[in-house]
């Protein structure tokens, strides 16, 4: 059994552009300057389990396999450089600032607005919002109220996604009636949303007015779908033929 923050962990953390950069223990070797391009204290966490995984599976706990060293420093910095978490606090957009979050939990949800309040600076946020019925959406919007000025309710493709006028409901007994507004379409939400993000460039000057789009992990995905730009920068559907799972071997890991 490997723990985080005993046998492995994050020693170091602090922002970057783009990004943060991490200080990080593994099973074997601590490896310093690994620059991580994602956002939020729990993917620095989520750096050292899948470190400490990746270790673990492919033996170099074990020194008379691999020696005192582990995993090579440099072939771990390239990895984590070239980490993308889709969905995931992710800046799709600039220019207003359009970010995209899956999150589906109040417990995800306040994991999302820390990071946001860490990592980004707006004086103007707008909220598009759409979950579904089954979740609970009363404690995902009071996680969200407090940084955000307004809220765009609305649904995602989802036959699950909560009907956009009881979505309303709650939202305005959180948010207050003037800070909410209903759409019927994500797409009409979008564009209702960076209209009201625009407002606040426009008033208090470039990067100060964004868009959080979250609620739903089919939500995040609609809306990279909606925003992808002209030629396609989102990845294609994978082939029912595609495997579960890279076929490296441990040796190629150290």
């Amino acid at each position: 059994m490997a723990r985080e923050g005993a046998e492995f962990g994050v020693l170091s953390r602090e922002q970057a552009v783009g990004g943060q950069q991490l200080a990080l223990r593994g099973l074997r070797a601590s490896f310093e300057d690994v620059f991580l391009p994602l956002f939020g204290s729990y993917q620095a966490g989520n750096a050292a389990c899948a470190l400490a995984a990746v270790e673990a599976f492919a033996g170099v706990s074990d020194e008379n396999i691999y020696g005192p060293a582990g995993l090579d420093a440099g072939l771990v910095r390239e990895a984590f450089a070239k980490v993308t978490s889709p969905g995931r606090l992710e800046v799709i957009r600039r220019s207003p600032t359009i970010i995209i979050d899956a999150t589906h939990n109040p417990a995800g949800m306040a994991a999302t607005v820390a990071g946001l309040q860490e990592s980004f600076i707006f004086r103007h946020l707008t909220g598009v919002f759409a979950a579904s019925g089954d979740k609970d959406v009363a404690g995902m919007l009071a996680e969200l109220e407090p940084v955000l000025n307004e809220i765009v309710v609305t649904r995602n493709s989802s036959e699950r996604s909560m009907d956009p006028g009881e979505t309303a409901d709650l939202a305005a007994e959180i948010f207050g009636e003037e800070r909410v507004t209903c759409a019927d379409r994500l797409d009409d939400a979008i564009d209702v949303a960076v209209a009201l993000a625009d407002e606040a460039v426009a008033e208090t000057g470039p990067g100060s007015g964004a868009v959080l789009i979250t609620g739903s992990v089919i939500t995040a995905g609609d809306a990279r779908r909606l925003l992808a730009p002209a030629g396609g920068e989102l990845p294609p559907e994978p082939p029912a033929s595609t495997p579960s799972r890279h076929s490296f071997t441990a040796a190629e890991l150290s």
